[in-house]
């Protein structure tokens, strides 16, 4: 065979597997999901007895029953609960990028109701390619919405920029750059752009006003940035106050109590408890009423605290984690009832036996240990994620919307643990049945990081 046939052949071997057992959607064709109960990821009430009428990947309307077009595709979906697709706003895909293990994960993630991911910094060349085979349906994945790192230099002497830039010098990549006040930063954020990233992430090493000018730039050629909670030096109050768009990890917001506050990322001190009170401090309080001002999302990841509390817990000799578990659900609580607009972000993966991804774990948390009610959690998991990724046509289920979209047999406006029913995921109108869903083997993920 020739090699251009055996590459021809391959690549629709792929795509077959990719979309074994989906139902992909015709370009104009007609799907109607009668019957079902809309949550539509605003934060209103459920709404029984209703359709959601799809052409192509994009919802088209949604009616009551009766009001339903006749003809089309019509799944049987009648009696189930319907949300927008969920999106987990802090995951990293290719921090040492593995084709195959990302695969298994991304497809666990689809299946579980997943349908597009925020990845906060890893290889954008393997990203830039995954983000093109999940939207080109040739893998069985999520839309994948990628950064751009910018940090001190100090800090590419991390292991994992030399993972994520092999071959290049970390540092010197364009989607891992090394920025100081002599940096050319128009240049710099346009070479960002370049990478097909989404947004620019704020890692670390940078302080306040140079941080304070990335985001200036950034903003001022229309790119968005996400940033750590804190960049060590520049505090949690400089980033906000330089208008950065969403703030990952919410207990490096607890920072802002410590009178003296870390100055480099790999010199972490623990975020001193003793300050706060049921996850008040009035410093972090009014953080927070600032951010709620300002529309500044928190990407809280309570999850990676709960992974940082078993790992202390696995090694008792192991150095303490900078923060809790108990302290990150208590700051997430404050932040949820100051007005901060949250979102559902794992920062890790659910261990490889386990049927559902991280993300379901994380929804959990911010309902049962940071008391947001459950309709604000799908909210946080949708609406508010697709804000944090920049996608204003996706997390909502209204007309012109992508048709991302999760049925469940449970309802999960009573208790978000009801997304763990899952019977059928849609991504961009395309039928993803749980019953095709296979699960990961452990060779698959094997030696992942």
């Amino acid at each position: 065979m020739r090699r251009s046939a055996m590459i021809l052949a391959a690549a629709l071997t792929v795509s077959a597997s990719a979309a074994a057992g989906a139902r992909a959607a015709e370009p104009d064709g007609l799907t109607v999901y009668a019957g079902v109960t809309v949550i539509d990821g605003t934060g209103a009430a459920p709404r029984p007895g209703m359709a959601v009428v799809v052409r192509g990947e994009r919802i088209e309307a949604v009616v009551p029953l009766a009001q339903a077009p006749a003809g089309g595709r019509r799944p049987d979906v009648a009696g189930l609960y319907v949300t927008p697709g969920l999106i987990d706003t802090h995951v990293h895909l290719a921090t040492s990028p593995d084709r195959r293990a990302a695969e298994a994960y991304m497809r666990r993630m689809l299946y579980g109701g997943v349908t597009a991911v925020r990845d906060m910094a890893g290889d954008a060349r393997a990203l830039a390619d995954l983000s093109r085979a999940s939207r080109q349906g040739e893998i069985a994945a999520p839309d994948v919405y990628y950064s751009a790192l910018m940090a001190g230099p100090d800090f590419f002497k991390d292991p994992r920029t030399q993972a994520a830039a092999r071959g290049v010098e970390p540092g010197r990549a364009p989607w891992m750059q090394a920025i100081t006040d002599e940096v050319d930063l128009p240049l710099a954020v346009a070479l960002a752009r370049g990478t097909g990233a989404s947004a620019i992430k704020i890692y670390a090493d940078l302080p306040g006003p140079l941080t304070a000018r990335i985001v200036a730039e950034a903003h001022r050629q229309g790119f968005r940035v996400w940033a750590h909670g804190m960049v060590f030096p520049a505090t949690p109050a400089e980033e906000v106050a330089a208008g950065v768009d969403v703030l990952s990890h919410v207990c490096m917001l607890g920072y802002e109590a410590s009178d003296v506050k870390p100055a480099a990322y790999h010199r972490r001190a623990p975020v001193e408890a003793d300050r706060f009170k049921d996850g008040g401090n009035p410093k972090v309080d009014a953080l927070f009423a600032e951010m709620a001002r300002r529309g500044t999302i928190l990407d809280a990841t309570d999850h990676v605290y709960v992974e940082l509390d078993q790992a202390r817990a696995a090694d008792p000799k192991a150095p303490p984690p900078y923060c809790t578990a108990s302290l990150a659900e208590a700051l997430t609580a404050r932040a949820y009832k100051a007005g901060v607009r949250i979102t559902a972000g794992t920062d890790g993966f659910a261990p490889v036996e386990s049927a559902y991804p991280a993300l379901h774990d994380e929804m959990e948390l911010l309902q049962n240990k940071a008391g947001m009610a459950p309709l604000d959690v799908i909210a946080a998991a949708t609406r508010n994620g697709a804000a944090a990724a920049g996608q204003a046509d996706m997390g909502e289920i209204a007309p012109g919307k992508l048709a991302d979209l999760v049925f469940v047999s449970r309802d999960p406006s009573r208790d978000v643990a009801a997304m763990r029913s899952v019977m059928l995921t849609v991504k961009r109108g395309t039928d993803y049945p749980r019953k095709d869903y296979r699960p990961i083997a452990a060779d698959e993920v094997r030696g992942f990081q």
